[in-house]
């Protein structure tokens, strides 16, 4: 079984009848959904709706026969489980390479709980370790954003589709995914830089959100939890 697939349905766990659940976007959270399915399918989870993070995972939902509801209609989700592109020690994350920070941020924030599942690949010491950055930007004048970026230390690229467009976000803004050759040593003070300048929309930094990180390799999954070592 895959790492990924482990640790989506050992997120099952945190999932009871009646609960409202946030749908992560990505393919970590594609496993999950496909968990949740068929425990609902096989009644072992009654009553449950889930709120999703993109419309990708809300047409996976539809497809799956997951029923949806909103954050309008239910403001507190019970819990949210989405996957990671980075997980830190201390479970601050970088999301977002699939194109949704600003919803998965937006859901993730709102829900009582926020469970990531990922791969013991995306564990990193030091943010921005491995991944770049995605940084959701308005598509107004959107160049000005480049050299700003580069002058926080980044390497900004716009993100583009495999035919060579921009990419366009579910929100219609563009994103700019960000290398930091030495990681971001800074975390907080960056996403209070970035997020300070207009035309920044939202940012892939996902900090102090994470309650629970459930981390699988080829032989176990691995628990940790926000604010203590390693379980």
């Amino acid at each position: 079984m895959d790492a990924k697939q482990r640790a989506a349905e050992a997120a099952l766990k945190y999932v009871e009848s009646g609960m409202v659940v946030g749908l992560g976007t990505g393919s970590t959270a594609d496993f999950f959904l496909r968990a949740l399915a068929a425990a609902i399918k096989s009644k072992q989870l009654l009553d449950i709706r889930g709120v999703p993070t993109s419309k990708q995972s809300e047409r996976r939902a539809i497809e799956l026969g997951i029923p949806l509801t909103t954050l309008a209609e239910h403001p507190r989700p019970n819990v949210t489980i989405d996957g990671a592109d980075e997980v830190a020690p201390n479970l601050d994350l970088i999301k977002g390479l699939g194109g949704a920070l600003l919803r998965e941020k937006i859901v993730a924030q709102n829900s009582a709980k926020l469970v990531i599942i990922a791969g013991a690949n995306k564990t990193v010491q030091k943010l921005g370790s491995k991944s770049m950055l995605p940084v959701e930007v308005a598509q107004f004048a959107h160049e000005v954003q480049e050299p700003f970026l580069r002058s926080l230390g980044a390497q900004p690229m716009l993100r583009r589709t495999p035919a060579g467009e921009a990419f366009i976000t579910d929100n219609d803004n563009y994103i700019y995914d960000c290398r930091f050759p030495a990681g971001i040593a800074a975390p907080h003070e960056l996403a209070h830089s970035l997020r300070s300048r207009a035309g920044i929309v939202e940012t892939g930094l996902f900090l102090g959100i994470a309650s629970v990180a459930l981390i699988a390799n080829e032989a176990k999954v691995e628990e940790r939890f926000a604010g203590t070592a390693a379980h």
